[in-house]
């Protein structure tokens, strides 16, 4: 399985939440709404979920294995940590 595009919004409220992203697969199948949050430990993602009638939260998408999530993972936060190292570039540049 190949990510073949990942579109990264970030959030600018204060909050554990830092971005939601969208990531296309092989050219041909989108999954929307995949956080990305702010842990005690780090940067986590979490996948696209619906609040069930009990209250409880359920994915609606998700990797079948902890494999391709750490992929999923690496590659989201690796784009989100380029993207904000580019923000930091044109902050400096307008300064």
């Amino acid at each position: 399985m190949k990510i073949t595009d990942v579109r990264i919004r970030r959030i600018t409220k204060e909050g554990k939440l830092k971005a939601v992203v969208s990531i296309t697969i092989e050219d041909e199948f989108v999954v929307h709404d995949i956080k990305v949050i702010e842990g005690e430990k780090g940067l986590f993602i979490a996948m696209p979920s619906k609040k069930t009638a009990d209250g409880e939260y359920r994915d609606v998408a998700h990797p079948i294995n902890s494999q391709t999530r750490e992929n999923i993972q690496t590659i989201i936060l690796e784009r989100y940590e380029e993207m904000l190292a580019e923000e930091a570039d044109v902050a400096t540049e307008v300064i």
